[in-house]
């Protein structure tokens, strides 16, 4: 038996949340699973339809690891149990055990100066286990320059579920919205810095003198919206953006589809990162190319001058000249064909492999 440990699960929605599952699911068709997570309203119903034990912690934030903690290891005494998978360091801080331990890292939550506080904790657990699983080449590379042994540490990319179908009414409503509106460009995800939907709207000024039937589709919220919202304004592009918030996923799915060209060209925020891109990802399964940033994992997720664009997020003009490369000639065709191949490779019936070779 394996025992996966997260602070992040469904019903929750998030990128972390749908891989956890993800792996938990697909480890279960080979192993016994338990899970220990973190309690969610309306959790009951959800665990009641997964095919392997998911236990819930509830209680405040600070003494909810503690109890956690206390239960695992109470658990791994009284229970055969094999090794304990955890989605974050500080799953494993408290867990006293010998048993095997693996744990997943995703780039911002070990981006810390080396030789401070946080980053001695991070190493003092990373170095004691049996494996770190980094999420792209970007996160190993960031885990040994903060101090992570490398013979420790693999690259193991986030698996993806097949593409949902997509449901004609719902397509033909996006078209309705859409209009006569072409070329279309799009980003899901939260509105936080490193996503820099700033510099995509700054390009789009520009953008619009050569296409004035463009739109940029802008799907999700966060603390940046607002501001985000009054750039739209001030540069007069209220006409060219459009904003979706708390929407369904067949109509985001559709909206992707209906794109030409994903967009988040990320940057570094502080300590904040971009460890893969998942977005990029879901993209490409409906054969839509995307343009990323150089710093962070995208680079795991696209394949530059192939399936999209690598450029420097902190440079305006190379985001505006990724762009236009795209546009021009309707290049985001044949690339969004390879982008749609490329996938494949990320499907959890490809992935899960990985995580059995390490396990066994």
């Amino acid at each position: 038996m394996y025992l996966i440990v997260t602070r992040s699960f469904p019903p929750e929605l998030g990128g972390m949340q749908s891989l956890m599952w993800g792996l938990s699911r697909e480890l279960s068709k080979n192993y016994m699973i338990k899970v220990f997570a973190d309690h969610i309203e309306g959790h009951k119903e959800f665990d009641e339809q997964a095919s392997f034990s998911i236990e819930r912690i509830s209680g405040i934030k600070l003494l909810r690891k503690y109890r956690k903690a206390q239960l695992i290891n109470e658990y791994i005494k009284e229970n055969k149990v094999e090794g304990i998978i955890a989605d974050h360091w500080k799953s494993l801080e408290l867990i006293k055990t010998s048993k095997k331990k693996y744990c997943l890292i995703h780039s911002k939550e070990i981006n810390h100066p080396k030789g401070s506080s946080q980053n001695k904790r991070v190493i003092n657990v990373l170095n004691n286990i049996d494996k770190v699983i980094a999420n792209s080449q970007f996160t190993k590379n960031l885990a040994i320059e903060v101090g992570v042994n490398e013979n420790k540490v693999v690259v193991i990319n986030p698996g993806i579920d097949p593409a949902q179908k997509l449901n004609k009414k719902t397509l033909d409503k996006v078209e309705s919205i859409l209009k006569f509106k072409k070329p279309r460009l799009i980003t899901v995800s939260r509105f936080d810095k490193r996503k820099n939907h700033e510099k995509i709207i700054m390009a789009l000024r520009n953008l619009k003198q050569i296409y004035p039937d463009i739109v940029y589709v802008c799907v999700g919220y966060g603390e940046e919206e607002e501001n985000i919202k009054k750039l739209v304004k001030e540069l007069d592009l209220e006409a060219q953006v459009m904003f979706f918030k708390d929407i369904s996923n067949d109509l985001k799915n559709a909206l992707i589809s209906k794109s030409n060209l994903f967009v988040m060209p990320t940057i570094i925020h502080k300590k904040s990162v971009e460890g893969f891109g998942i977005a990029y990802v879901e993209a490409a399964q409906y054969g839509i190319p995307s343009i990323g940033g150089k710093d962070g994992g995208a680079s795991d997720a696209i394949d530059h001058e192939r399936t999209g664009l690598i450029c420097d997020g902190n440079n305006l003009e190379d985001i505006y000249y990724s762009i236009s490369v795209m546009l021009e000639n309707k290049k985001y065709i044949e690339y969004g064909k390879n982008a749609q191949e490329f996938v494949d490779k990320f499907l959890w019936s490809k992935i899960i492999s990985s995580y059995k070779n390490i396990l066994n």
